[in-house]
């Protein structure tokens, strides 16, 4: 329990009862917890040398918000955005990667005119869910929680939560803020430097305010594998598959020769070395061309290739699609034009 006084603490803990044997008084004194993760600079241990790691990625794009303005030559509206770790005391993890104690951050600080926030934040609003729903995660699955205004941060004007729902139920995915312009004018009060923004079209000057989207890059990463593991029977068999897309897939091709002998080999690694210029891929020789498929199924890979008999007549492929399990022939020359188009128009 966090409490500014301790008196206030006390009486509070004396009237409560503990949930689990029901007694009374057997709360200890309130005590003050840290969010924050503590450490020193430099060799001695005292308190000119204490230091916190951050715990939101943040404040650094604020100090730095005239530098990048002014060197990009960049007009309002404009956003800087960035990706690292930020470290979070948190008094329990759980749910695997969901609440972790140091995590890696995906943040953008959108500076807008004061008069144009409320077009901005739905704006962002919008965006920002529909780039997961465009990365293939299933539109159901996900949704707003907007905060009630008497429940909002102190800096806040408006926010919103998008939540996927997980097994274990709806948890957060990303938030979009409205700032105002809170982290501005607190670095401006407390460094004595102007962080005000002039608009040379209409001779403003305004301390901008600030449209924060902010995702927990292993919680989406955890949310899209939850979203693409798919369990089913083909043909009476059991397929586990990882419909990943194809953008997102580690592997975008798997390359198989049919058998190894009557020269597929060779031209399975031409076309593996051809294709790996431009796509990640994996060569795989090892067992029978089905369980061959399995494997990349359950790693997400969109597309494999088979070198068969028919390309040592003809100079064509078999490309199978991973989702439909269907096959076409395709040209060998063609495969890198073949597949950079897929990926690039698959469907959401």
């Amino acid at each position: 329990m966090l409490l500014e006084d301790a008196d206030i603490g006390k009486t509070l803990l004396s009237k409560l009862n503990c949930p689990q044997c029901g007694n009374a008084n057997t709360f200890t004194d309130a005590r003050k917890f840290n969010l924050m993760f503590k450490t020193f600079i430099g060799p001695v241990e005292d308190s000119s040398a204490v230091v916190y790691l951050r715990p939101e990625t943040a404040q650094g794009i604020f100090v730095n918000f005239l530098n990048v303005q002014g060197s990009a030559r960049q007009k309002i509206p404009f956003g800087i955005a960035q990706i690292g770790k930020a470290f979070r005391n948190e008094i329990n993890t759980k749910n695997f990667l969901f609440i972790t104690r140091e995590f890696e951050q995906m943040e953008m600080q959108f500076f807008v005119n004061p008069k144009d926030d409320k077009k901005w934040y739905d704006y962002w609003k919008t965006e920002r869910l529909n780039w997961f729903v465009s990365l293939g995660m299933r539109k159901e699955k996900l949704r707003y929680h907007d905060h009630h205004p008497t429940k909002l941060a102190h800096y806040a004007k408006e926010a919103t939560d998008i939540e996927y729902e997980f097994p274990f139920g709806w948890g957060e995915i990303e938030g979009v803020h409205n700032r105002t312009n809170f982290d501005l004018s607190r670095h401006e009060e407390y460094s004595g430097k102007s962080l005000k923004y002039f608009d040379e079209e209409s001779k403003e000057k305004f301390v901008p305010f600030i449209i924060e989207t902010s995702a927990g890059a292993s919680r989406s990463f955890m949310a899209f594998l939850v979203d693409s593991l798919y369990e089913e029977e083909v043909k009476g068999e059991q397929r586990t598959v990882l419909r990943l897309h194809p953008k997102l897939a580690p592997i975008k091709v798997g390359i198989f020769p049919l058998v190894n002998k009557d020269g597929m080999p060779e031209i399975a690694r031409n076309i593996e070395a051809d294709l790996r210029k431009h796509l990640k891929v994996f060569y795989d020789d090892k067992g029978a061309v089905g369980r061959r498929y399995r494997r990349q199924d359950e790693a997400g890979t969109p597309y494999c290739v088979t070198i068969d008999t028919e390309t040592l007549q003809n100079q064509t492929v078999t490309v199978r699609d991973r989702d439909s399990m269907e096959q076409i022939r395709v040209s060998n020359d063609k495969l890198k034009e073949y597949f950079v188009q897929k990926i690039l128009t698959a469907q959401d």
